[in-house]
């Protein structure tokens, strides 16, 4: 057992849409209440040592959904963006994003522009916004960086090359990815930096994930013993 917080957890937030159908809601209330949600184990997460949270926010297979709708998650992005910057401050978080800046709206791309640049030396817990993110995506992107990049083509092809070229190489690989509502699947999270992430699944949507929640996943996390494809040597703790 590794009896350790995980250093950088990832999160799929799922089930809003459903969480508003069950109580005969608009899908846009669920939307509203993940993002209440977000914030809470924000801080729950940073409280609990975390250095590291991915929060898988808006997928590139996302924009296949209504327009309203779309819309919708687009402004509340902006608010909590442009909203936040005091709970920034005083839980001194930093704002980074992952996934394909340039397919997002302009005002967007500023308000997450502005948001890292004002947070870029707070020296807590570092919140990656993974918006108009794909794992795929970024990956053939950062191939292509990598082929345009120093040495092009024929400078082959490692791991650690690869990973250079990603949206964040200087964040650790997710230690553990909690996916809400249920669900059993990657919906192409993380598929390079999670090659050996533990999961936690929970029942609950994601609107009602609570700190509770958090620290049972943590507590779970706690007890499994990572081998990363190996065996553990005779006498090992």
């Amino acid at each position: 057992m590794n009896g350790k917080t995980p250093g950088h957890l990832g999160i799929i937030m799922d089930g809003n849409g459903r969480w508003a159908k069950a109580r005969g809601l608009a899908r846009t209330q669920g939307h509203l209440e993940g993002l209440k949600a977000a914030k809470r184990i924000v801080k729950a997460a940073s409280d609990r040592g975390v250095s590291y949270l991915t929060l898988y926010t808006f997928s590139t297979e996302n924009w296949k959904r209504a327009a309203d709708e779309v819309g919708f998650i687009m402004g509340l992005v902006r608010q909590y963006l442009r909203a936040e910057l005091d709970f920034y401050r005083e839980n001194s978080i930093r704002i980074r994003h992952a996934g394909d800046i340039g397919g997002l709206p302009p005002e967007i791309r500023e308000d997450i522009a502005r948001a890292m640049e004002d947070t870029r030396d707070f020296t807590g817990m570092q919140v990656i916004l993974a918006l108009n993110y794909g794992g795929r995506d970024e990956i053939i992107r950062a191939v292509n960086r990598a082929l345009n990049g120093a040495g092009g083509p024929d400078a082959g092809f490692t791991e650690a090359r690869l990973r250079s070229f990603l949206d964040n190489p200087d964040v650790p690989d997710p230690d553990l990815i909690i996916r809400t509502a249920g669900e059993f699947r990657t919906s192409n999270f993380l598929l390079w930096e999670g090659a050996y992430a533990e999961y936690h699944i929970s029942e609950k949507f994601w609107p009602d994930f609570a700190e509770a929640d958090l620290d049972q996943a943590l507590a779970s996390y706690g007890r499994r013993d990572r081998r990363f494809g190996g065996i553990p040597s005779p006498g090992a703790p």
